[in-house]
C-alpha cells in the first residue's frame, strides 16, 4: 500500500508547488475517491477533521511551518499502482485547479468533516479523525 507521503509526491510531481494547504485537500480527495472508485484506501496515514478542513497529521508533521511545497521527505510517488495515479489524475483533473479556499470550504459542506467536527466549536482545532467509513459512504452517494 502507498503512503500518505507517496500520494502527496505524486500530486507535487504533477502539480509542482502548492501550498501545504491545498496539497492536504488534495490528499484528502485522492483518499475519498479512491475508497469509492477502487474499492480501497490510497494509504493507511488518518485523516482528521482540522479547523481548515481535513488534514492527515503525518503529513502536516512533513511539512509544518512551510506555507508553499513543491516536495516531500519521505514520498514516493513510484509506489503508486497505474489505478492508483489514474485516481489520483482524475482528482487532480477536477480539483487541482481550485484554491485552498474554495477546498476548505468544499469540505466544510460535506459530512465527511462535518460530521467528525460535531460538537467542537469552530475555533477548536481538535483530532477527530474522518473515518474511511464515512468518506466512502458519502462520496459514493453523490456524482463526481
Amino acid at each position: 500500500m502507498a503512503t500518505a507521503f507517496d500520494v502527496a509526491a505524486y500530486i507535487l510531481e504533477k502539480k509542482g508547488s502548492v501550498t501545504t494547504w491545498k496539497l492536504q485537500k488534495l490528499v484528502y480527495y485522492s483518499q475519498a475517491w479512491s475508497l469509492v472508485w477502487d474499492d480501497e484506501p490510497l494509504f493507511e496515514e488518518e485523516i482528521q477533521a482540522w479547523i481548515n478542513g481535513p488534514v492527515c497529521p503525518a503529513l502536516y508533521q512533513k511539512h509544518r511551518g512551510c506555507f508553499q511545497i513543491d516536495r516531500i521527505n519521505g514520498g514516493e510517488s513510484c509506489s503508486l499502482t497505474k489505478d492508483q495515479r489514474e485516481t489520483v489524475d482524475a482528482v487532480l483533473s477536477f480539483y487541482g485547479d481550485r484554491s485552498p479556499q474554495w477546498l476548505s470550504d468544499l469540505t466544510h459542506m460535506e459530512a465527511p468533516w462535518r460530521d467528525a467536527r460535531n460538537g467542537l466549536s469552530p475555533r477548536v482545532r481538535g483530532n477527530s479523525v474522518i473515518s474511511l467509513e464515512s468518506m466512502a459512504e458519502y462520496y459514493e452517494s453523490i456524482v463526481p
